[in-house]
């Protein structure tokens, strides 16, 4: 896996119940993949609310970047909820954010962190 893949994970609810298998997307660093068991993603919610939020990215699955993420319908990638998951856990590799839609994810991840 690799930053910028779409998945499908069975993501935690934080209430530390189980949670639903969803897409997230990985944002950890490539150059820990394969070195720790665990990898840090953020979850993907068809939930509209907070598409034009600073912390979240809007995904429109009818341009050509949205199909290219292997989503079925609009989703919001949400930088507010980030959970680190045992690499085991991931039931599939969907697909990979497109370059512009990677950049995008990096602008949210520096709001929802308050980093410049």
């Amino acid at each position: 896996m690799n930053r910028g893949d779409v998945v499908l994970v069975r993501f935690p609810h934080p209430s530390g119940v189980r949670g639903k298998k969803r897409p997230a997307v990985v944002v950890q660093s490539d150059s820990y993949a394969g070195v720790v068991s665990t990898v840090v993603v953020t979850e993907v919610t068809k939930n509209a609310t907070m598409q034009s939020a600073p912390a979240c990215l809007f995904i429109d699955v009818s341009t050509p970047d949205g199909k290219a993420t292997g989503l079925v319908r609009d989703s919001v990638v949400s930088c507010l909820v980030l959970m680190a998951v045992y690499t085991d856990t991931i039931a599939q590799v969907l697909e990979t954010l497109s370059p512009a839609m990677s950049q995008k994810l990096n602008d949210c991840l520096k709001a929802a962190l308050g980093l410049s």
